[in-house]
């Protein structure tokens, strides 16, 4: 038997889906995006993403593993555009990679971001676009900045499929929707 869930509905192109709403901590829920195996709305995400990166110049994608992988995957295929994804974990076959530290909100723990060393000419000398799935407090993107700007590159845009939290924190994210938070008084 399945567990029924509270869900909040969600609209990406022409594919709905119900998020369920997820404790992060006592009194606070937010509604969890979780794109993992999910080709068509991943499909549908890119596709209205990649209409909005029009007009922007940029040189790469780049993302942080691992949840929105698949949609950087997609965005490149879409868009002809390489993309890196930034590790959570070091590898020695990494080389000289650099990292950064950000805190998650769905962990609650500090997490470190690495550049693997073959992906520094994509990045450095270069403007790239930062995609993640969901941004939250902004921490991940913070830390993907950082990395960015080490190598030596900048970012061009910063886009996701939804802003979560206070809509104004957002405005300059190039986002298909915003999520909100639901605050137990």
């Amino acid at each position: 038997m399945t567990k029924q869930y509270e869900t909040y509905q969600v609209e990406v192109g022409e594919v709905t889906r119900n998020l369920r709403l997820f404790e992060v901590k006592p009194g606070l829920r937010i509604a969890i995006l979780n794109i993992l195996g999910d080709t068509p709305l991943v499909q549908a995400a890119s596709s209205e993403l990649a209409q909005r990166l029009q007009g922007i110049e940029y040189t790469a994608l780049v993302t942080a593993a691992s949840k929105s992988i698949p949609l950087v995957y997609q965005l490149s295929v879409d868009t002809g555009k390489p993309y890196v994804v930034l590790r959570k974990e070091y590898k020695t076959y990494m080389g000289d990679a650099i990292k950064a530290e950000t805190e998650s909100i769905t962990t609650g723990t500090l997490q470190t971001l690495y550049l693997d060393e073959k992906d520094f000419d994509l990045v450095k000398g270069q403007r790239v676009i930062l995609v993640d799935d969901v941004i939250s407090t902004g921490s991940t993107l913070k830390a993907m900045r950082q990395l960015i700007e080490k190598a030596g590159g900048g970012v061009a845009a910063e886009a996701a499929i939804f802003t979560e939290g206070d809509p104004d924190d957002w405005q300059h994210i190039i986002a298909l929707g915003h999520l909100p938070v639901w605050v137990d008084e």
